[in-house]
């Protein structure tokens, strides 16, 4: 990956509601979500989900298909991993990186 495109996804991820869609396609996986179901699922209005929609894809991070009249979006995978890999490529000095799952059971949540 190269470093222009490293800056435009990470570019596309510094802004609270693209994040947020970002993630919310990540956990719907291979079927992807239409735009309305965003907008309801983050109470954005339709039109700003569509804005943030458009950057988000200008960056690679994902796609669009259509299906019948709707517009269904997924996140890019393997664009996502490979940014991650770009980030993480020289941790830990080169060597494997021995990082502890973690053990949380409460997701830092207070009780």
């Amino acid at each position: 990956m190269e470093e222009a495109q490293v800056v435009k996804a990470l570019a596309a991820l510094a802004q609270e509601t693209r994040l947020r869609i970002f993630r919310l396609l990540v956990v719907a996986g291979a079927d992807g979500l239409t735009p309305g179901y965003m907008s309801e699922a983050l109470g954005t209005p339709p039109n700003a989900v569509s804005f943030h929609l458009k950057e988000l894809s200008h960056s690679g991070l994902i796609d669009v298909e259509r299906d019948g009249r709707n517009l269904i979006y997924r996140a890019q995978f393997d664009r996502m991993n490979t940014l991650l890999g770009y980030l993480t490529e020289h941790c830990c000095a080169g060597q494997p990186c021995e990082v502890a799952p973690s053990t949380c059971t409460d997701c830092g949540d207070p009780a």
